[in-house]
């Protein structure tokens, strides 16, 4: 999971600059083809490594898994058309809080007090960087509307955690991230296809192809097949708490890009995210099941 938050760290810098030159379903299909691609190769490089059996049992559960997963994804690029990188990746940090909520509905696992602390931490560090340090645009609610949208597609994410252990049948992740990657693609395809055909996809930009390519090899394939093997093994909050290390590698590479660093007055947020990731990198105690 410390690997997962620095490699969607990179889709939030890559996303702002593509967001608005390319349709959010039509970079949605794509990313899922082209990591659907890779999970198919490795599966047939590595035969060992699942049982593609397990695709044709019960497919329903991947259309489940798949449209959570795409549905995040679409609201991310949507949202990010007027969502800084910065709060953006903020937001993402309230998944661990929402993943805890369904956690309890889907498989009753409860939170023990050190661990909803460090939740409570980590998302009250969160809304002051999404509020941009100001308390008065806090008591206003005064949220943009890029990150309203993305929120909501957090929300699939934090839900497609838990549904991970409580769909699975015995399948690896890698098959299980295959199912869920071609089950996603299609139904993107088929909500977005006039987008997906209306794409002039040979005159794209450079750095739109850079970004698919980058999405979906690294922020699609690889980080499913992570968020599959912790969530087998770890509580959905737990798992998804790692999340908030993702604002920081969103700042340092923002700031590697030469738009340097966020002003002093988003720095109590940061500090309050990592403190929550200390705290729950401190204690191994796992989330108790009624």
């Amino acid at each position: 999971m410390l690997l997962f938050s620095a490699l969607v760290a990179g889709s939030f810098s890559l996303g702002v600059r593509t967001a608005n030159l390319i349709d959010p379903a039509a970079i949605t299909v794509a990313r899922f083809v082209i990591a659907a691609g890779v999970l198919a190769g490795i599966a047939l490089l590595f035969p060992g490594r699942g049982r593609p059996r397990a695709l044709v049992q019960a497919p329903w559960r991947y259309l489940l898994l798949g449209g959570a997963f795409a549905g995040y994804f679409v609201l991310m690029f949507e949202g990010l058309k007027t969502a800084p990188a910065v709060a953006a990746s903020a937001v993402f940090t309230l998944t661990p809080i929402m993943a805890a909520g369904f956690g309890w509905w889907l498989l009753r696992q409860r939170m023990t007090g050190h661990l909803a602390a460090a939740l409570a931490l980590g998302g009250a560090g969160a809304l002051w960087v999404i509020f941009r340090g100001d308390p008065a645009a806090l008591l206003r609610l005064d949220i943009g509307r890029g990150e309203a949208i993305y929120f909501v597609g957090c929300a699939l994410h934090a839900l497609y955690t838990p549904l991970v252990r409580r769909l699975n049948r015995g399948e690896g992740p890698l098959i299980s991230s295959l199912g869920t990657l071609v089950a996603g693609g299609l139904l993107t395809a088929l909500w977005g296809w006039g987008a997906l055909t209306a794409t002039a996809w040979g005159a794209l930009p450079a750095i739109v192809w850079l970004t698919i390519f980058y999405v979906a090899v690294f922020a699609s394939a690889v980080t499913t097949m992570l968020v599959q093997y912790a969530a087998l093994r770890l509580p959905a909050a737990k798992v998804m708490a790692y999340t908030y290390l993702t604002p920081l590698w969103v700042i340092l590479t923002e700031a590697a890009l030469g738009h340097g660093l966020p002003g002093p007055a988003l720095l109590p947020g940061i500090l309050a995210t990592l403190g929550a990731l200390a705290m729950l990198l401190k204690s191994d105690e796992p989330v108790r099941a009624a």
